[in-house]
């Protein structure tokens, strides 16, 4: 046999050797592209400070073999209820959803959302994870790989006339974003007009509305600011909350490699719940500054009046317990829970301890 011919023929054996051996390591490396909807534009404070960090966060921790496709907006179809059901059965990977969208499906979650409860995101937030990790996980949320739960910071009331006391609400058609938030506009004298965030604008336009129940910092990116003059405020502890769950399709989840769920877990949980409630929060400042410097009024509750919210909120919390207590659970021992829960993580803020957020150790 000429050289020539046996030196292709080693050259061609020694490539397939290497090839055989290269073509597990290949494989083990795979990459996985999760896609990721939500419902609000890019630009809005959630996704820019929260769920963009977050999935740099999972991508870089992976070395770049999880890629995360951000879609806002609602992108790839189907309107913001709709989240909770897409990503169950696995029309998209992860989606960030606001809970009261789907009244009754997730119970449990509603006794954050009771008015003046909540008087720190934060703590709200680690709070509402502690009591999803003992009782949500395995009942409502069992479908579901769920990566955080948090609260926004205080809600108020965005109106056309100014709102300085309980009847000055009596026949105002005033979105609200929950369940819960309905029923106390309801007690209040207010017509509740359940709604998605992004559908305000054109409501408060087009005068379906009068005003808005929503959190300061959801108001730039709708544009509240610009269609209504006026913003009343209750203080602390807040008028009402809403809850919030970053949620991951169960079966796309547990397909992954080990050591990529490993990734996804240590971007997950109470870490990552109470950075996004102290995130979100801090949203508020700035947008509220931004309303002040256009004219528009803002008018922070107290005394009398504010004592009159706190008069008509008190059905509605036992309105919800009763509610609870017919569906086979117990309210009152739920909202004793909660309470207690946000009270642990209030004194563990006021001890100088913050959350971690993307990116940032969670080390001891």
């Amino acid at each position: 046999m000429p050289n020539t011919v046996l030196r292709h023929m080693v050259a061609a054996l020694w490539v397939g050797a290497v090839a055989a051996f290269a073509a597990p390591a290949s494989s083990s490396a795979q990459e996985v592209t999760l896609r990721m909807e939500h419902f609000l534009p890019a630009q809005a404070n959630v996704p820019k400070l929260i769920l963009e960090p977050w999935a740099k966060a999972v991508e870089e921790e992976s070395s770049g073999r999880i890629a995360i496709e951000i879609y806002p907006s609602m992108q790839l179809g189907g309107t913001p209820p709709e989240l909770i059901n897409q990503t169950r059965d696995g029309v998209i990977d992860i989606s960030w959803y606001v809970v009261g969208y789907k009244p009754g499906l997730f119970p449990r979650t509603e006794v954050f959302e009771q008015p003046f409860i909540m008087k720190n995101a934060e703590a709200t937030s680690r709070a509402f994870w502690r009591l999803f990790e003992k009782e949500m996980r395995d009942t409502e949320f069992k479908d579901f790989k769920v990566l955080a739960t948090w609260v926004h910071g205080p809600g108020l009331f965005h109106t056309d006339e100014p709102i300085q006391s309980v009847e000055d609400l009596n026949g105002m058609k005033i979105r609200g974003g929950s369940r819960s938030v309905n029923a106390l506009l309801t007690e209040l004298g207010a017509e509740p007009v359940g709604m998605p965030a992004p559908s305000v604008p054109e409501a408060l336009s087009k005068g379906v509305i009068d005003g808005a129940a929503v959190p300061w910092d959801v108001v730039p990116s709708i544009k509240v600011a610009e269609l209504i003059g006026n913003h009343t405020e209750f203080g602390t502890p807040a008028l009402y909350t809403l809850t919030f769950v970053l949620v991951m399709n169960k079966d796309r989840y547990e397909s992954l490699p080990d050591d990529l769920k490993d990734v996804i877990d240590a971007n997950s949980g109470i870490e990552l719940s109470g950075f996004a409630g102290r995130t979100q929060a801090a949203s508020d400042a700035p947008a509220r500054q931004a309303a002040k410097e256009r004219g528009n009024t803002v008018t922070v509750l107290e005394g009398e009046a504010l004592q009159g919210f706190k008069d008509a909120a008190e059905p509605v919390i036992d309105a919800w317990v009763a509610d609870i207590d017919s569906k086979g659970l117990d309210g009152a021992a739920l909202l004793d829970e909660a309470e207690t829960l946000i009270d642990e993580e209030n004194e563990w803020l006021e001890a100088g301890n913050v959350s971690s957020g993307p990116l940032e150790s969670t080390a001891d």
